[in-house]
């Protein structure tokens, strides 16, 4: 999928040049996944945004973590977890469930914006369950304003 394949490349340049910015969404839990190459895991999620113990986490060089960053994304795609949404450091999954709904999970990348983010500085990618049903139906869509009737001339 193009469109996610650029937004890790973009959220992997956003922690190489600026400060990237804790995302408040909820957070189930730790979501079970491998430490894949390139990663190495950490429990405490580098003691940041209050992620130990709510994420899976691993930690990699900021030069790297956009490239770790798609090789999970690229795993769990294989697994059946859709993408769904995102934003620069974030990816939104979701996985239909046999009996309808759905579950889904997010990956976020983050690093310590109080040090230097030079290419060695540590990145974070932490992996959370999101609570409920994310597939749960929507408010009802607004009916549109009919036309406006041509003036009479």
């Amino acid at each position: 999928m193009t469109v996610v394949r650029t937004m890790v490349a973009a959220f992997a340049a956003t922690l190489l040049t600026g400060p990237a910015l804790a995302q408040s969404s909820a957070r189930g839990g730790p979501v079970e996944a491998p430490v894949l190459p390139g990663g190495t895991a950490d429990a405490t999620c580098g003691n940041l945004y209050g992620m130990a113990g709510q994420a899976f986490c691993v930690t990699a060089p900021l030069a790297a973590i956009g490239a770790l960053a798609e090789v999970y994304v690229a795993h769990f795609e294989a697994d059946g977890w859709i993408p769904a949404a995102g934003d620069d450091n974030r990816v939104v999954f979701v996985k239909r469930l046999p009996g309808g709904g759905c579950e889904g999970m997010q990956l976020q990348a983050f690093y310590d914006t109080n040090r230097p983010a030079g290419p060695e500085a540590p990145g974070y990618i932490g992996m959370a369950t999101i609570p409920g049903d994310v597939c749960a139906a929507a408010a009802p869509a607004t009916t549109p304003a009919p036309p406006a009737s041509p003036s009479a001339q």
